[in-house]
């Protein structure tokens, strides 16, 4: 499965928000440098989507703010 994500890197606070069925808003409190809020938004959508972070992958958007993220499934 593919969703598509807006991250906002340096909130106050981390949060995940389903906005569409295949599109969500990630707050991440990590600022957007040497990959530390990539790192952040996997952990947060899997445990969000209740599913291993080796499951989750960012596959477009990696110095971007919209991102595509395939989730793997099994």
């Amino acid at each position: 499965m593919r969703i598509k994500i807006k991250v906002k890197p340096g909130a106050s606070k981390n949060e995940v928000k389903k906005i569409e069925e295949n599109f969500f808003e990630v707050k991440v409190t990590a600022v957007a440098e040497k990959g530390k809020a990539n790192e952040k938004v996997i952990e947060l959508l899997s445990d969000f989507l209740k599913v291993p972070k080796s499951k989750v992958k960012i596959v477009r958007g990696l110095t971007s703010r919209d991102k595509e993220v395939e989730i793997e499934s099994g």
